[in-house]
């Protein structure tokens, strides 16, 4: 009995010291090109999910109309492009990424969805509202107005879809067509 129990007291002290050993030499994968740990993407994936499940929205409190869609795609220009990359311009990092941020405006490998268009509006918002932890994806909330958060959903959302010219123009990183209303531009002169 003596032996068991001795066992057991070792064992509860030398696994924990064994762990910070690990840590604390540094072997722990924690670089970008490491390989990931076993069971890495479930162990996160799962409380994720199941976080965005329980707290997701699942009716917009705005419509996808073509306003909204150019106001996401000027939000999406600004704020997310850098990492997720523009309508047929990949970002030249974001696949360098751990995990590789999400090409947002490109077809799945084996499908024809479009970036997370598959996913419901609520669980984007949540994603962009809240970020996502050790993925580089930041929280929005206090940077973006909630409308804000929503317009770029949606956008996302309905990637897979024909969307207004002036949203892909603002997607593919164009500039605006010029106006047509008669009124000619000089362009200002420095003070001589």
């Amino acid at each position: 009995m003596r032996r068991i129990l001795l066992g057991v007291i070792l064992g509860a002290i030398l696994v924990p010291l064994a762990l910070l050993a690990w840590l604390k030499f540094g072997r722990l994968p924690v670089a970008v090109a490491d390989p990931p740990l076993p069971l890495e993407r479930l162990i996160t994936s799962v409380p994720l999910d199941a976080r965005i499940d329980r707290e997701k929205v699942e009716t917009p409190p705005i419509q996808a109309n073509e306003d909204n869609f150019v106001a996401g795609a000027q939000v999406y220009r600004d704020q997310c492009a850098t990492c997720h990359g523009f309508h047929g311009k990949p970002s030249s990092f974001g696949a360098h990424m751990f995990p590789a941020a999400p090409p947002l405006w490109e077809k799945h490998h084996n499908s024809d969805v479009v970036g997370v268009s598959d996913d419901p509006p609520g669980e984007t918002y949540w994603k962009v509202a809240n970020g996502i932890r050790l993925s580089g994806m930041p929280a929005y909330k206090q940077v973006l107005s909630d409308t804000q958060m929503w317009q770029v959903s949606l956008l996302l959302a309905n990637a897979d879809k024909p969307l207004p010219p002036a949203a892909v123009n603002i997607l593919r990183n164009e500039p605006a067509p010029a106006p047509t209303s008669g009124i000619k531009v000089f362009p200002l002169r420095a003070p001589q």
